[in-house]
């Protein structure tokens, strides 16, 4: 009984360490990582629409889009 007993008590220890490191990590983003990843979206989003809505981007994608549309079936 003593070999089983210092046995799970050696689990039950080795469980209650690890749920406890477990509870201690940070998984999650905070509200001012939230911000700040949205505000990053954001201006990518803004720097991806001048740049496709650019002169010579709109002039290519409207020349492949004729091509497309022109081409021999």
């Amino acid at each position: 009984m003593g070999k089983t007993c210092g046995w799970v008590r050696k689990a039950l220890g080795e469980f209650l360490r690890t749920r406890r490191a477990a509870l201690r990590t940070d998984t999650g983003m905070s509200t001012v990582e939230y911000a700040l990843g949205l505000l990053t979206a954001a201006g990518v989003a803004a720097m991806f629409y001048k740049v496709m809505s650019s002169g010579s981007v709109t002039g290519a994608l409207q020349s492949l889009v004729t091509k497309a549309l022109d081409a021999p079936f």
